[in-house]
């Protein structure tokens, strides 16, 4: 039977074994960079052992190295072997080592080196550290990285160049932001790799004000950002919804040469996208001279969140027709469209493609926008079936998602068969009684009410209140659900009051159904519904921007019905536009209408 050839560089390589003299071998290292597989590795460590050089270390070191260049589970396995035959090993292989387990999915096996190393009496270096302190991050050992950073204060490390900054990325990995901002302000002259680690460790925190105050910081001590710098400030920026911000960044962004970066580009199609900005959003794709796949599939978002699902679809088409493979992020966007267009149809085709066609295993977010796609076309049962039936475990949110739905159809005893559900996986969550407690005041089930109500109480759950902000002057003002109540004494107040007066002329009628209290009054129902953080916002933008210019207003939960309906009007009486960005999607209202078409 006929062998395969051998490759070009297996052949090279076993052309270089026969022609070698083994009577004085040289040093087989220089085959090292021809090599291109673990297999080859493994006819070049049977030569050195074949010419007794494996019983040198720095060969030994580099065979190792390596396996750990690219570390799999299989070279990571070889190396471990190679290493567990050497009787004293330095510290430069231990750091060698460690810093392919760090980079593996094995990555505690670092953290059991760094005791061998002190066990043996050898000496961790700044090398040793990072690795390790790496591979906490990666494994989420807060206790063994707090550990770490004390034996670094000991032997006198902890200031250093390489250590610091991975001991507040380490921090920031495990939810400790704020030990890893002091760590921060220690350094009394930071540098720009500590600016990075200290404003991404803020920006996955989703706390984008601290991020951006140490970018301006940054800028002051005339350090030059690099591309780590902006992906992490435009995040945050993003996170705000800010977009005169985000303009400001842009230009930094042009200025430090930083644009060419592809990642970059594709951060400010979030960033702008996020912001409420869908035109700039579109011009940065546009402009883009080479496009990979994160990049489509941000502007497929893009489009899915700004209610224009036909246009995400047809972004992958194009996707498609320029040979760019898909993803799983280009189907969340993909589904997202299809499930908040009301295309179902087309929803469960994408769904399919993703292992038929394209072999993408789906994750928990892709089963979630199935679910919220059949939730908001009243096929609830069908979603429910679809939960049970999932092969992997179901987790609280996508039967969360499932109970908004049946809170949008009305569906009372589905629903409270879904928060069963929901409670056996997790009870703290103050969302999920609210969603069931107003579904059963709607219908007037107040026990029912009353026994959710009591049972946040008992259980210690708190509703998350309402926030919206806007950003007016480079400042972001915030408002929060209930402000002002009490009180009318301020010049917003004041115009809230007179703008709904404006607003029932119109033919606003306040929606106070959606005030679940049976004990209040019309009235004071009336005046829950007017201080809104929505509408709180909105007025503030009113009041202090000029006529014609866009409000754009970011909320933490999904919009009110009754805000909704208010800002239809208020764009139409103002002749404004409104673009607000709900927990979900943005909403883009103008002359009355909304881009939802109410259907959210």
């Amino acid at each position: 039977m006929a062998t395969a050839p051998p490759s070009p560089s297996m052949a090279s390589n076993a052309n270089v074994l026969r022609r070698i003299d083994t009577k004085n071998p040289p040093n087989p290292l220089f085959l090292l960079p021809k090599c291109t597989s673990l297999r080859e590795l493994e006819q070049i460590h049977s030569f050195a052992i074949k010419t007794h050089l494996q019983n040198y270390l720095s060969v030994v070191t580099k065979l190792i190295n390596f396996c750990t260049q690219n570390p799999t589970m299989t070279s990571m396995a070889y190396a471990q072997k190679l290493f567990d035959k050497i009787t004293e090993p330095d510290v430069v292989l231990y750091n060698t080592m460690a810093r392919g387990y760090s980079r593996s999915n094995y990555p505690r096996q670092a953290i059991a080196l760094f005791v061998l190393v002190l066990s043996s009496g050898l000496l961790p270096d700044d090398y040793t550290f990072t690795s390790v302190i790496k591979a906490c991050a990666s494994s989420k050992a807060f206790q063994e990285g707090k550990q770490l950073h004390c034996v670094a204060i000991k032997l006198g490390l902890d200031d250093n160049v390489y250590i610091c900054p991975t001991l507040i990325s380490m921090y920031t990995e495990c939810n400790d932001v704020d030990a890893a901002r002091q760590i921060f302000d220690k350094t009394s002259e930071p540098c720009v790799v500590l600016y990075n680690a200290i404003i991404t460790g803020y920006t996955r925190s989703s706390r984008p004000n601290e991020a951006l105050s140490l970018f301006r910081e940054l800028q002051l001590r005339n350090l030059k950002p690099t591309d780590v710098t902006m992906l992490s400030v435009l995040s945050s920026c993003a996170l705000l919804g800010a977009l005169d911000l985000g303009k400001w960044i842009h230009e930094c962004v042009k200025k430090f040469g930083i644009d060419k970066y592809i990642k970059v580009s594709t951060a400010l199609i979030d960033m702008y996208a996020k912001c409420g900005s869908l035109e700039d959003a579109i011009s940065v794709f546009e402009n883009m001279q080479v496009r990979d796949t994160p990049a489509w599939s941000a502007m497929i978002i893009a489009y899915a969140t700004h209610g224009q699902g036909h246009k995400a679809i047809a972004m992958f088409e194009e996707m498609r027709k320029a040979k760019v493979q898909p993803d799983e992020i280009t189907f969340l966007g993909l589904l997202y469209a299809c499930s908040h267009n009301g295309l179902v149809e087309e929803g469960w085709k994408y769904f399919s493609s993703m292992s038929d066609k394209y072999k993408i295993l789906p994750g928990i977010k892709h089963y979630g926008c199935m679910v919220d796609l059949l939730g908001r076309a009243g096929r609830l049962d069908d979603a429910f079936k679809f939960i049970d039936e999932l092969p992997i475990k179901p987790t609280p949110i996508l039967w969360r998602t499932l109970l908004s739905a049946c809170s949008s159809h009305g569906n009372v005893e589905l629903g409270k068969k879904v928060i069963k559900r929901i409670f056996r996986l997790d009870d703290s969550h103050g969302g999920d009684y609210v969603i069931l407690s107003n579904l059963c005041a709607r219908v007037g089930r107040w026990e029912d009410v009353d026994f959710l109500r009591k049972l946040m109480k008992d259980r210690g759950v708190v509703k998350v209140p309402g926030c919206s902000s806007i950003e007016v002057n480079n400042v972001v003002h915030e408002f929060f659900s209930g402000d002002g109540v009490h009180s009318t004494a301020t010049s917003l107040h004041q115009a809230l009051d007179e703008l709904m007066i404006e607003l029932k002329m119109a033919g606003y009628e306040p929606d106070t159904s959606l005030v679940f209290h049976a004990e209040m009054e019309e009235k004071d129902k009336e005046i829950t519904l007017r201080y809104h953080s929505e509408k709180l916002a909105i007025a503030y933008g009113l009041l202090n921007t000029p006529p014609g210019t866009t409000i754009r207003v970011v909320k933490n939960l999904r919009v009110c019905g009754d805000c909704h309906s208010a800002a239809k009007h208020i764009s139409m009486i103002f002749d404004r536009q409104i673009i607000l960005r709900d927990v979900q999607r943005f909403h883009h209202f103008k002359n009355g209408k909304c881009s939802c078409g109410d259907f959210w």
